[in-house]
């Protein structure tokens, strides 16, 4: 890949742990900076500056917010000081690189005995409006904004959860279906820009978001029982996708899903 990522800037929503926190390592080590937006608690900052730290001594700058990404006023405010950093140079540089990997959700069923042991109404709206709608509303803020040219490139983060039902996972199975969809519709309207958008399906992942879904322990043992490689995905795995497609020759792949599960998902 050479020097094609030195100094190009990446923005990951979700940037603290799991897919986040190892593709923006990985995209640090082939060159690029980072702006990473993540909501944490103060017992977790720790671990957010060991990021931090480990992207700056490898040469390059991180800068890291600790907002709700699906808040607008936090992301205007976000994206106010983007812009003010991608302005210092000249020309202003545009963002090479947006990964969307917010994974904040209800886990409770539709059905249940009582409805206060059932997803409610606000729950399902907040979902999908984390998970999915805001991939949208960066997506749209940062075209208005002229932060996104010919060439960047669009990640978002699905699973299998968005064609097959598992136990408590109706509204994240939701969100992860609309994403898609989103994904489709924004390849769609970005093509004459040049944009690419496509979504990572990864497969299952021990990951924190993971660990939240009750019967996880099971759903590690299937997954690395059925995988034909002989063991799970790992976020490595997925960040070193997204630097192979981070690279500017690759510019023909947009509007699909692409798996990353070592074939996990072709065993019956």
């Amino acid at each position: 890949m050479g020097d094609k990522l030195e100094g190009k800037w990446a923005l990951i929503l979700g940037a603290s742990s799991g897919f986040g926190a190892a593709t923006a390592l990985e995209l640090a080590r082939a060159g690029m900076n980072i702006f990473g937006v993540h909501l944490d608690r103060k017992s977790a900052m720790p671990n957010i500056q060991r990021i931090i730290d480990e992207i700056e001594g490898m040469g390059r700058r991180a800068i890291y917010f600790n907002r709700n990404a699906a808040d607008p006023k936090a992301r205007a405010q976000i994206l106010d000081q983007v812009q003010a950093v991608l302005s210092e140079s000249e020309p202003p540089q545009p963002i090479h690189l947006l990964m969307h990997s917010l994974a904040f959700g209800s886990l409770l069923p539709f059905i249940a005995e009582s409805p206060k042991q059932a997803v409610s109404q606000k729950q399902i709206e907040m979902t999908l409006n984390v998970m999915a709608n805001s991939l949208v509303h960066w997506v749209q803020d940062l075209y208005w904004r002229g932060l996104l040219a010919r060439g960047s490139r669009i990640f978002s983060m699905t699973s299998a959860g968005s064609y097959r039902a598992f136990k408590t996972y109706g509204a994240v199975s939701a969100a992860k279906a609309a994403l898609e969809a989103y994904t489709r519709q924004l390849a769609l309207e970005l093509g004459p820009h040049g944009v690419m958008v496509n979504c990572i399906e990864a497969g299952v992942t021990n990951t924190p978001a993971l660990q939240k879904i009750p019967g996880h322990e099971e759903m590690i043992e299937e997954a690395t029982r059925r995988n034909p490689m002989g063991r799970m995905t790992t976020p490595q795995d997925i960040a070193n996708t997204i630097r192979a497609l981070a690279d500017p020759s690759v510019s023909w792949i947009t509007g699909t899903i692409i798996r990353v599960d070592g074939g996990e998902s072709i065993v019956a």
